[in-house]
């Protein structure tokens, strides 16, 4: 926790929201939580301690979590008190307009607004505030409460001193953050993503390979190395010790060649079913929630063995 510090607000609590609440309650942080849905109380609990048994292997967390969770029925209401807010409302610029309208008035003077918007630019959100200086977009990486990513981004308008506080927060709480140095679209992580789908999907449409295979080939062969290293250092570590520019000069021709034959690809209804069939082909029968317990089972042993093998390194 961030000395002096002690409540934050999230609202919106869907699947990114409730995450949000998980991380935040074991790093021992009061939560103050807006949801207009019914099910809110009920389906955020639920969430969160389901993740709890991950969060406690993955560290000491703060007992008593359900005490330090208040749900509240407006969002002026649920940001009243707290240092930071954690704002996760559907990505539709219109309805992030209605709520900074709404919450603005009611913020303590210092506190900070982090939009974890994906698809949306912080320009156009900010078009919202009459000051948006507390405005920035800290997009994590789904589920938030293990995947410790967190984009950071702010502009001209942004003030410098809430970045580092929301660095500083995140950090405290166990995230890796980066920071953007200019705005783009889908921001840097969820572009890598969109570009390694697209050259699958391409894989899978043309007939090169089956779904499953497909998979099995990210997960056996670069995901391996990629939660190891970045590709710019493991290419690096590719040129025998002769530096990157070496290993960029050697396969310049060979990238080259592969980047003209990459492919393009829509998520048309004949690729929806395609990639719908090989995933249930995949699924084997299992079930959404057994899936992701796997999922996250997955994550957390393998955060465990890179934090053990950086203790053994270091």
């Amino acid at each position: 926790m961030i000395d002096g510090e002690s409540t934050i607000a999230v609202i919106g609590a869907g699947t990114i929201g409730a995450s949000w609440v998980a991380l935040f309650a074991a790093t021992g942080y009061s939560v103050r939580i807006f949801d207009p849905r019914p099910s809110a109380k009920e389906s955020v609990i639920e969430y969160v301690g389901s993740a709890w048994p991950s969060l406690v292997r993955l560290g000491s967390v703060h007992p008593d979590w359900q005490s330090r969770l208040k749900f509240y029925d407006t969002p002026d209401e649920a940001v009243r008190g707290a240092f930071y807010v954690q704002e996760n409302v559907p990505e539709r610029l219109a309805i992030k307009h209605e709520l900074f309208r709404r919450i603005e008035p009611a913020l303590d003077a210092n506190a900070i607004v982090a939009s974890s918007a994906s698809g949306l630019l912080l320009q156009d959100m900010q078009s919202a505030w009459q000051d948006p200086a507390r405005l920035l977009l800290a997009h994590p990486f789904n589920p938030p409460h293990l995947i410790p990513l967190v984009e950071l981004l702010g502009n001209e308008r942004t003030s410098a001193a809430a970045l580092d506080r929301a660095e500083s927060l995140y950090r405290a709480c166990g995230k890796t953050t980066i920071r953007l140095n200019k705005e783009v679209v889908g921001h840097v992580a969820n572009r890598l993503q969109a570009a390694l789908w697209q050259e699958a999907i391409y894989l899978v449409t043309s007939g090169v390979v089956s779904v499953e295979d497909l998979d099995r080939a990210v997960t056996a062969g670069p995901g391996l190395r990629w939660a190891v290293m970045g590709p710019h250092m493991l290419f690096s570590l590719g040129s025998n010790g002769q530096g990157i520019a070496s290993f960029c000069e050697r396969y310049a021709d060979s990238f080259k060649t592969w980047w003209d034959d990459l492919g393009r690809a829509t998520l048309d209804s004949d690729t929806r079913m395609a990639l719908e069939s090989g995933v249930c082909a995949e699924e084997a029968g299992r079930q959404y929630h057994s899936l992701s317990a796997e999922r996250d089972e997955k994550i957390v042993a393998t955060i465990l063995a890179l934090r053990n093998a950086k203790e053994i390194t270091n």
